[in-house]
């Protein structure tokens, strides 16, 4: 086993992921120490399985939450008991297999050499990605690039990242949004907003069939109506910081 890391955590949020988590988690946990997986409601059995992985590796702590909060609320539980634990950076990871657990020490490591920066996956798709998914993700990207007056978000759903922790749960404490589906843009474009340093890093992603054990909880009208609200929030937002991130941007040209 790899020796813990008292600054960077691996986090994992989980709902009802089907057996491919256990792959996932047992990836992690292979490529660093510590993981942590917080089942946000999981009601397809994966909890107590992952409990058993637990109790055979010290390297893995499992979470549980009682009822479906959303991403973004598992993450936030996440951030809150890091904090506790003394962490100060978190590596975000999907637990349905899609995110490449071999190039978490990259990742980690582009952190460690520059814990003010938050460290955005790019993804690198290959035949398995649905070309609906991809092409609306270059809409979302677009937006999240004006909303930042070019910030330089290489890719805005991509939840494969490592954010300094202290921000970012500031960020979401003071407001209600970044819940669910939402989180991923919205945490990188109000980090970007607050003079967060972004560097990207290309991952490769995989999207499993069903016969493959992949799941998707992906509904196309109900998130994508939910990325329209949170881009118009985030418009909104941006018009104000417009004067903010002007003098920022001729301050530090790219």
């Amino acid at each position: 086993m790899e020796p813990a890391s008292r600054t960077h955590l691996l986090l994992i949020p989980s709902y009802n992921p089907g057996p491919k988590v256990y792959e996932t988690v047992i990836a992690a946990c292979q490529y660093w120490n510590p993981v942590w997986v917080v089942v946000d409601g999981s009601t397809d059995g994966t909890a107590m399985g992952l409990q058993e992985l637990a109790y055979r590796d010290r390297a893995l702590r499992i979470f549980l939450l009682s009822c479906n909060g959303g991403k973004g609320e598992a993450i936030l539980f996440g951030l809150e008991q890091a904090k506790l634990q003394g962490y100060t950076h978190v590596l975000t990871m999907d637990s349905d297999g899609q995110h490449p657990a071999e190039a978490v020490p990259t990742f980690m490591q582009a952190s460690i050499q520059n814990p003010e920066a938050m460290i955005l996956g790019v993804p690198i798709f290959d035949t398995s990605a649905p070309a609906l998914r991809v092409k609306g993700r270059k809409i979302s990207n677009w937006w999240a690039n004006l909303e930042t007056l070019g910030g330089g978000i290489g890719d805005s759903l991509f939840g494969f990242r490592v954010y300094p922790l202290a921000p970012l749960q500031r960020l979401m404490n003071k407001q209600r949004w970044m819940r669910r589906f939402d989180f991923d843009p919205e945490a990188a474009v109000r980090m970007a907003w607050i003079g967060i340093r972004i560097i990207n890093l290309p991952a490769s992603v995989r999207y499993f069939e069903i016969s493959d054990g992949g799941v998707s909880h992906f509904h196309y009208l109900r998130d994508n109506i939910l990325l329209t609200w949170m881009h118009t929030r985030l418009l909104f937002g941006f018009i104000i910081r417009l004067p903010m991130l002007l003098a920022r941007r001729l301050r530090h040209p790219h």
